[in-house]
């Protein structure tokens, strides 16, 4: 018996031995993994960051198709990086920050300095004052996206997306490059009503259609997968018309949805949103308050 006891024991501690090493080559094989799926989203970020950049440069050095160009690349980016998170389960909310800040640059600052220098340039203060508002309102909707999160509907964006404006005008001048056309006042006349309407756009409260809610895993009608397909062609074939028509139906789409009835699911408004969560971070000061309300 004792023999049989011994060989019991001494197989328990070869099996603890074996799977005490599993388990740290496991962790030595993990962890760089993981840091790195960690690292990939922030890294498509921050080249969105570069590209809004870089188009910044571009617009001030003349070059707008290719300041076009650059943001249509971080638009790109901006698609990956938070879809990678999502699939890579490393979402943070230091992720979702630094992702705002990056699009305050990148689909704010570029496209509103792209249509100053681009069209907006010979109406001089008013030019200035447009691409301004536009700037503002980007932020103001990545504000308000960000405070309303947990409160709005995941299949609507309440208010046109900045990514969407920032490719609108883009896709504008990257249309008007292809088509070589040369008329300053018109382009002057279209773009400036064009800017403010998007600007308008941004920080109202018209819902727009999110992508993000969209399952590839189930089936899908016959005549939508041709629709995508024949999209593709032309997006391979045509560039440069192909990014303009897609960037106006979606900025159309807000509209034909109102129109249709729907209306945004965010009953809160944004300074509500924020002291909500105030309060919900500290109870405490919020007792304080309620106390100090009694009392008074």
């Amino acid at each position: 018996m004792k023999p049989s006891r011994n060989n019991e024991r001494l197989n328990r501690e070869r099996v603890r031995l074996i799977s005490g090493r599993i388990r740290e080559r496991r962790r030595q094989v993990v962890e760089p993994l993981r840091k790195g799926v960690v690292l990939a989203p922030a890294t498509i970020t921050s080249i969105g960051l570069l590209s809004g950049f870089y188009s910044a440069i571009c617009s001030i050095s003349g070059h707008f198709e290719v300041a076009a160009v650059m943001i249509m690349v971080a638009f790109i980016c901006d698609g990956l990086d938070g879809r990678v998170a999502r699939l890579s389960r490393t979402s943070s909310r230091f992720g979702v920050e630094y992702d705002s800040l990056s699009d305050v640059v990148a689909f704010g600052m570029a496209p509103a300095i792209l249509a100053y220098t681009w069209a907006l340039q010979p109406i001089t203060t008013l030019g200035a004052a447009v691409a301004g508002l536009f700037v503002v309102c980007a932020a103001l909707r990545l504000a308000r996206f960000n405070v309303q999160t947990e409160t709005v509907d995941k299949r609507r964006f309440v208010g046109l997306p900045v990514p969407g404006a920032a490719a609108m005008i883009a896709s504008t001048a990257i249309a008007y490059s292809y088509f070589e056309f040369s008329s300053p006042r018109a382009l002057c006349a279209i773009l400036a009503p064009l800017t403010v309407a998007l600007a308008l756009l941004m920080i109202s409260r018209v819902p727009y259609p999110s992508f993000k809610g969209m399952k590839f895993r189930k089936r899908v009608p016959p005549e939508l997968l041709v629709g995508v397909s024949v999209g593709v062609i032309f997006l391979i074939m045509l560039p440069q018309v192909t990014t303009f028509v897609l960037s106006t139906l979606f900025i159309l789409s807000g509209p034909y949805l109102m129109a249709r009835g729907e209306r945004s699911q965010a009953k809160e408004t944004l300074l509500r949103s924020v002291s909500n969560s105030r309060e919900q971070s500290s109870p405490a000061a919020g007792a304080t308050i309620e106390a100090e309300g009694k009392v008074s």
